[in-house]
């Protein structure tokens, strides 16, 4: 290396050296308590509108409204994952007094399948005897009727209708996500500034 090149080159390095490594690394640290301050707050507003999604179900008040909230929340901030993994066998979000209403709901519904089917056995069976006062007749005749075309037995509520999952994503554009890069950055900026002022000492002793 010329020495012109040479004396640029520890000019310039006295004027970078200022900038000790260490304030990126302070300024990183500042940034990480902030990405844990935002990351916090983040899952507390979570907790929040889960809340409201349960105080809704028992309420029977805008379920859906509230489940839409929370939803668009956690799929946008960091840290407010809501999803089955790790130890978790059930989704977090289960709405218990929403999977008794639809219990209620498909029981009346079988009720009311079953008897009209037996008001159609009795009408059928009728007309096919019609002159059986006594109904020993009748009896097995709707009974063979209701056999044939099947009462309506009870079925399972399907999960999907009250069991809820959601996941957060792996970065968002908010406090914690913003100061988590700056983070980052800083990190990578005290590292390469830390090798550059090695190499150029080294060049220049």
């Amino acid at each position: 290396m010329s020495s012109m090149n040479k004396r640029r080159l520890h000019h310039l390095w006295k004027t970078f050296k200022v900038i000790k490594p260490r304030y990126f690394l302070l300024a990183a640290a500042l940034f990480s308590v902030l990405c844990v301050v935002g990351l916090r707050a983040n899952n507390q507003h979570m907790a929040q509108l889960r809340d409201a999604v349960y105080a809704a179900d028992k309420n029977n008040d805008n379920v859906e409204g509230a489940l839409r909230n929370l939803q668009a929340y956690v799929t946008a901030h960091m840290n407010t994952s809501l999803s089955t993994g790790g130890t978790t066998v059930y989704p977090p979000i289960q709405l218990e007094y929403t999977y008794q209403r639809l219990v209620q709901a498909q029981g009346a519904a079988q009720q009311a399948a079953n008897s009209d089917l037996y008001t159609r056995a009795q009408a059928y069976c009728q007309a096919q005897n019609p002159t059986d006062f006594s109904g020993r007749n009748r009896v097995p005749c709707i009974e063979q009727y209701v056999t044939d075309h099947g009462l309506q037995a009870a079925k399972s509520v399907s999960p999907s209708l009250y069991q809820f999952d959601f996941v957060a994503p792996k970065w968002s554009p908010d406090l914690a996500g913003w100061s988590l890069l700056a983070t980052v950055l800083l990190l990578l900026t005290a590292v390469i500034k830390l090798v550059i002022d090695k190499y150029l000492k080294r060049l220049l002793a």
